[in-house]
C-alpha cells in the first residue's frame, strides 16, 4: 500500500517546503518534502503530547 502523505492547507511555501505527515500501521510518519528520504516514526500520543508542549512553551528555553 502506498503511502499516502498531506501537508498543511496553509503551506504557502511556493518551492513546496513544508512537513509532511501521514499514518500507516498505526504510526504517523513526519518528513520534510525537500528531503523525503528521512522519515520520523512517532504514535499519535507522542506526537501531541509534542505539540501540546510546544504549544505551552515547554522548548522555548532551548535555542
Amino acid at each position: 500500500m502506498e503511502i499516502q502523505w498531506r501537508k498543511s492547507s496553509r503551506s504557502t511555501d511556493a518551492e513546496g517546503n513544508c512537513l509532511e505527515v501521514a499514518v500507516k500501521d498505526g504510526e504517523v510518519l513526519i518528513r520534510e518534502s525537500d528531503d523525503p528520504g528521512v522519515i520520523i516514526r512517532t504514535t499519535r500520543a507522542k506526537l501531541r503530547a509534542f505539540i501540546d508542549g510546544a504549544a505551552a512553551g515547554e522548548f522555548d528555553d532551548l535555542a
